[in-house]
């Protein structure tokens, strides 16, 4: 999953998932051109910051917290955070263009101005994020990559976790959410190792939601085709 390309030094990471799918409505078009670098958090991309400076989040967002969401989907979540948490500023990061204009559409529905949006890979946001920035992440039905021969492309891994844990704050709660039982296995036996506590403070805790939680479409399916959530909650020491 690593390496370097031969563009302005940046490293070879392949999504290895979609990241069109069908045609955008004319709408969502509209939303792209129009918001989409109004919304940017600053230089993330290599073209455009191939020095990796870091983000300047106190001009962004005047000082407030900043929430992260890793792969926001079509941005339900993000927008909820949002709206019921307007003293936070919010990141969210999605490779997928049609996702991405999904939330573009709803942040001008619901009039929110404290996100700000990255259209591609979260290790590339990662690396401009400064240390100890992040008071709170969201990791939320990332793809499980089922076969076993795939564990190594999920987020649950030290290619990920270790630049997430260097951006949070001591003290910064990471929420990962699944319906897979091995991505769960995996996330018990990984996140810890990055210098985080898991939260569990009685028995089947992890079966109950968060108070602002808002079901996604996609838990909303797994529960209809009777898979389980699970909801983990750890702290970086």
């Amino acid at each position: 999953m690593s390496g370097t390309s031969h563009q302005s030094g940046a490293p070879w990471r392949n999504f290895y998932g979609r990241l069109k799918g069908k045609g955008l409505r004319r709408s969502q078009e509209t939303y792209l051109q129009e918001d989409l670098e109004r919304l940017s958090p600053g230089p993330v991309g290599w073209d455009e910051n191939p020095e990796r400076r870091k983000l300047d989040l106190e001009a962004v967002f005047g000082g407030r917290d900043v929430w992260l969401e890793i792969g926001f989907g079509s941005g339900e979540h993000l927008v909820h955070q949002a709206v019921t948490h307007p003293e936070v500023g919010l990141i969210g990061c999605e490779p997928y263009i049609n996702g991405v204009a999904a939330l573009l559409g709803k942040i001008r529905g619901a009039g929110c101005e404290n996100i700000r949006v990255h259209p591609g890979d979260a290790r590339d946001l990662f690396d401009v994020l400064p240390d100890r920035s992040i008071t709170r992440a969201f990791l939320l039905y990332p793809d499980p990559w089922p076969k076993k021969r795939h564990h190594r492309r999920r987020f649950v891994t030290p290619e990920h976790l270790e630049p997430l844990a260097r951006v949070m704050k001591p003290g910064a709660i990471l929420r990962v959410a699944t319906d897979i039982p091995d991505y769960v296995r995996q996330t018990l036996e990984e996140v810890p190792k990055q210098g985080f506590a898991w939260l569990a403070e009685r028995p089947g805790a992890w079966r109950e939601p968060w108070e602002d939680w808002l079901p996604t479409r996609y838990e909303q399916k797994a529960l209809r085709e009777g898979r389980v959530p699970h909801y983990l909650t750890f702290r970086r020491e």
